[in-house]
């Protein structure tokens, strides 16, 4: 039986800390780390300079939705079958090729706007194709966690390390995006990109792991994703949690394809003040991480989700109505708080229930609600916001998303004990 995942927290700002760092004992997650955080602040700069390029190009909310739409379409279609596949394959190997595909996709875009033969379906097309790729790679990425952190005790350190680099990624990445974009152009963005994923790339090629369990291939691929799907609809937690993500995901997150409009025409700004938007909301996401990473205990983690969809609603309703540029950004604060304390908690409840045979499946579904909702949002959103305008549309969708919220927050406690009878049925199991 595998050591169970500590519940109960202990006192002390220091033992938080060395609750929330302990997971970088482990040489071979430290390593991936370290050379996956510099490549999701690439991530982060390309993503804000595919998003300027469009809109400098196009100027139209309808292409922004679009691209947004191209993007993270592929991960609502392909990333259940990539569970399946994380289930029965090396992990190690299909993160090599998912890299390696995302490195040439960067250099294709960087040399179509360094030749001057760019437009606005060029950073569509490409924008589906590196879609495709997440949609590999993600739901992979997330299993693998399980395989670098040798002591199961560590993993949700591991797992708010995880969330913590990415949102660091978000804070750094859009300012260094601005700076470049308005220094070099968008190329820039996109050579930094591609030559992050090569450090990447060296630290999965030298890792030294343990072989991976032999995984017996019973049944066709959509016969295990439909068992792996009637698993989370029928879990008395993981269902409610993932309904939960969906929400956040659909009204909010979202905001991030619509940002140029409220930089360029609300504010009357250029690329560093949709840096300094993006770069908030990555401020509070980072804070969230941290909150998190130190609370050695997970029960109180349901009400951390209700509360986290609640604040993220107001903040987003809050900033569309919000003309004046240090308010926008406290709340854009919020609103990254709110998004990264629900699909983290999310991630950290799902994986410490979740039986590893069935973990790369599940890990998609959460994938799925976490990334895959947000095209229909973006696309849905984009098309609202050329017709009604972007403030309206946010405004509306925020108080949607706090209302869901609100009911989620009611049932926390019946969530919270559903929480403690299936960890201790783990344990016995």
């Amino acid at each position: 039986m595998s050591s169970p995942i500590p519940e109960h927290p202990s006192s002390g700002a220091r033992a938080g800390w060395q609750h929330a760092v302990r997971a970088l004992r482990h040489r071979a997650y430290r390593r991936f780390f370290l050379a996956q955080s510099a490549s999701l602040i690439g991530t982060w700069v390309q993503l804000v300079g595919v998003s300027w390029l469009v809109w400098r190009l196009t100027h139209d909310a309808a292409w922004l939705g679009w691209t947004g739409f191209a993007a993270q379409i592929p991960i609502l279609l392909i990333a259940p079958f990539a569970g399946v596949w994380s289930d029965r394959f090396d992990r190690r190997r299909l993160l090599l090729v998912t890299q390696a595909l995302s490195l040439l996709q960067s250099l294709g875009l960087a040399l179509l706007v360094l030749t001057g033969t760019v437009e606005a379906w060029h950073c569509l097309v490409l924008a589906g194709l590196l879609g495709c790729i997440n949609a590999f790679d993600t739901p992979v990425r997330q299993s693998f966690t399980v395989a670098m952190v040798a002591d199961r005790a560590d993993l949700p350190s591991a797992i708010a390390l995880n969330s913590f680099m990415f949102n660091l990624a978000r804070l750094l990445g859009p300012s260094v995006a601005g700076f470049l974009i308005s220094a070099f152009g968008e190329a820039a963005c996109f050579l930094l990109n591609g030559a992050s994923y090569l450090g990447v790339l060296s630290v999965l090629a030298t890792l030294r792991l343990p072989p991976p369990p032999r995984r017996a291939a019973s049944g066709s691929v959509v016969t295990a994703l439909l068992e792996g799907a009637r698993f989370a609809w029928h879990h008395a937690l993981i269902g409610p949690l993932l309904f939960q993500l969906m929400l956040v995901s659909a009204l909010i997150a979202p905001y991030v394809q619509l940002m140029p409009i409220f930089a360029g025409q609300v504010f009357g700004g250029d690329a560093r003040t949709l840096g300094l938007l993006i770069g908030a909301a990555g401020a509070g996401a980072v804070g969230a991480t941290v909150m998190l990473a130190t609370r050695p205990g997970i029960h109180g983690l349901p009400r951390v989700i209700g509360r986290g969809g609640l604040l993220a609603g107001l903040g987003l309703a809050g900033f569309a109505q919000s003309t004046v540029l240090p308010l926008s950004m406290t709340l854009m604060v919020a609103v990254g708080f709110g998004i990264i304390s629900t699909a983290a908690s999310v991630n950290t409840l799902i994986q410490s229930r979740v039986p590893d045979d069935k973990r790369g499946r599940i890990m998609s579904l959460y994938t799925i609600s976490f990334l895959g909702l947000s095209p229909l949002g973006s696309l849905t959103l984009g098309h609202l916001s050329a017709a009604f305008g972007a403030p309206r549309v946010l405004a509306v969708a925020g108080l949607l998303c706090a209302l869901g919220s609100l009911r989620f927050l009611l049932r926390a406690s019946a969530l919270t004990r559903t929480l403690v009878q299936t960890g201790a049925q783990k344990e016995l199991d």
